[in-house]
């Protein structure tokens, strides 16, 4: 018969040149699981990325180019246009997902700029249009197509295939709180500048971008105001956003692909 094993040998030395603990890893998740391509995924963002080009071209081409590109939906939509550019690509090539911090920024500037049209200025008397009154006025067959698809395409479409896009196809971020307050530097710039706009332009029908922005109509504190309330709205999306992210569930695996592949048997 043989003896035990003990389970503690005494004074046995330790083997020189190794570690007798284990050093935690610093390495991410996502660097140990294999690579994913979501080939449906990317052509989605894609042709989201194409028709957010496609109608800020058209606005474009309707009126002043430097007014057009001063209004908020317009500058969200670009940004909207070059990040799902960029997560199309690391779609379809199996990279990390943007950084929480850009991707949520532009969902929610592009879905505020939605509903500031849809609760202010839709209904706003007279009509509210990006390219003014005489943009769109005597324009007709495919022209006139375009220009009457544009406005909602950038202010009903593609807000929603965005948010559709971040629920149903995009990984959960972990968005943190610090996240929402960081993101009202730009709204509050870009509100700081348009009030300026108005104030050093000469009085006419372009001097404010927006009707809710007349001093000469509304008063100083009225636009103020109103100002403030956009911000504060703005700020409670951007919690709502935060907290929706860190309870969704993951992406549904549209196309997907792993970079490792089995091999049929050999023999």
């Amino acid at each position: 018969m043989t003896a035990p094993i003990p389970r503690d040998i005494p004074d046995l030395p330790v083997i020189p040149g190794r570690r007798t603990n284990l050093m935690p890893s610093s390495a991410p998740a996502g660097a140990v699981a294999p690579p994913v391509r979501r080939p449906l995924v990317a052509a989605y963002r894609l042709l989201l990325a194409l028709a957010a080009l496609a109608a800020v071209t058209v606005e474009i081409l309707l009126g002043s180019p430097t007014r057009v590109l001063s209004h908020f939906a317009i500058q969200s939509t670009l940004l909207l246009a070059v990040v799902t550019l960029a997560s199309a690509r690391r779609a379809r090539t199996a990279r990390r997902p943007l950084p929480a911090a850009l991707t949520g920024a532009t969902l929610l500037y592009v879905v505020a700029a939605a509903l500031l049209h849809h609760v202010l200025l839709a209904d706003a008397t007279p009509a509210y249009t990006m390219t003014g009154p005489a943009g769109t006025a005597d324009l007709t067959g495919p022209a006139g197509t375009l220009a009457a698809l544009a406005p909602p395409t950038l202010h009903t479409a593609l807000p929603i295939a965005a948010v559709l896009d971040w629920l149903l196809l995009s990984q959960p971020t972990r968005m943190r709180l610090a996240h929402a307050a960081a993101w009202l530097l730009y709204p509050t710039a870009y509100l700081a500048f348009t009030l300026a706009h108005g104030q050093l332009l000469p009085a006419g029908p372009a001097r404010h971008l927006y009707p809710f922005q007349d001093t000469d109509q509304h008063g100083y504190q009225y636009v103020l105001g109103v100002s403030l309330l956009l911000l504060v709205t703005l700020y409670c999306l951007a919690l709502v956003l935060i907290a929706v992210d860190r309870t969704r569930p993951g992406p549904l695996r549209l196309g997907a692909k792993t970079g490792f592949r089995l091999q049929p048997p050999v023999g």
